[in-house]
């Protein structure tokens, strides 16, 4: 629904004072183009509600039921959506790359290449990158107060004692950069290289690598297998699976400001909070209450079988 006239004024003036979503950001979601491209559209007058042209991307609106780019309806926007990549090694986590190296838009299905990286991979690295087609939703994933653990198999070269891992268990501060503890399990080794698991709660530039050389071992191979529960699974390089709704809103009730991207989800399934709840531990069942179904059931009780009734 359009916004009434005071609604509107409000809106232009303060932002935060209508309810809804700004248009800009409907609009991306939509389909119609990036938030910069949209706004483009609107200061070129392109973008209206109703036959009037939209002033400002600030404008919230409850939804795009009035809403024409061009005099065309522009159709609803999808609900967020997340997806899991298996990222090969050798590609940008980017869309293009004016050294003609190999990009996202390179592996993925063209009806999914304008899917937003949620964080990076380094192009020597490899493993689950995430992908969403709604910005609210990669920018909670990004954020480093929700600390969702990041976990990667990390293959090191040079010796390695727990001198070594110390620092980095406690935390190293490298020029001046405070770099949060990790959690080291060592999986493997064999003569100069080891395998280790290493689990972030932070997505810091090059985090790992750089860490690893302030104690002297070398990072010659870096694997992401899980991003907090979702993880890597059986996907092949390059290959992309959509994670089940189910497991991003349980996911997102884990999540400190995940309310409004959840009841939008539950929205869009036409699920009311309500019903959308975690069940109840069930206590446990004790043994001996089992039933046998069948000719000549029996209930065990702990002691001999007997006969029902």
């Amino acid at each position: 629904m359009v916004e009434t006239e005071a609604e509107w004024t409000d809106s232009r003036t303060d932002p935060a004072a209508a309810p809804g979503e700004r248009i800009a950001k409907l609009l991306a979601r939509a389909g119609v183009g990036s938030r910069r491209e949209v706004e483009r559209l609107i200061a070129a007058g392109r973008v209206a509600v109703a036959g009037r042209p939209v002033a400002t991307p600030a404008l919230r609106l409850g939804d795009l039921a009035d809403v024409t780019v061009d005099g065309r309806p522009v159709p609803q926007p999808e609900p967020p959506r997340l997806w899991r990549l298996h990222k090969p090694r050798g590609v940008l986590t980017s869309r293009r790359d004016p050294r003609g190296r190999r990009t996202l838009t390179d592996i993925l299905p063209p009806g999914l290449a304008r899917l937003n990286p949620v964080g990076r991979l380094d192009i020597n690295s490899e493993g689950l990158l995430l992908l969403t087609n709604d910005g609210a939703l990669k920018r909670l994933l990004e954020l480093p107060a929700t600390g969702i653990a990041r976990t990667y198999r990390v293959r090191v070269h040079g010796h390695l004692d727990e001198a070594r891992l110390a620092p980095l268990r406690a935390g190293i501060t490298i020029d001046g950069e405070r770099f949060r503890p990790m959690e080291i399990v060592p999986e493997r080794s064999g003569r100069s290289n080891h395998w280790l698991l290493v689990t972030l709660r932070e997505g810091r530039n090059r985090e790992i690598r750089r860490a690893f050389a302030a104690v002297g071992l070398a990072v010659n191979r870096l694997i992401r297998i899980a991003h907090g529960p979702i993880t890597l699974g059986r996907l092949a390089p390059g290959e992309i699976a959509e994670v089940p709704q189910k497991t991003l809103l349980a996911l997102l009730e884990t999540l400190p400001g995940a309310e409004a991207i959840r009841r939008q989800l539950l929205a869009a399934r036409g699920w009311s909070p309500e019903r959308w709840a975690r069940p109840q531990a069930l206590p446990p069942r004790k043994r001996g209450n089992r039933r046998k179904r069948g000719k000549g059931r029996r209930v065990r009780t702990g002691g001999k079988a007997r006969p029902c009734g």
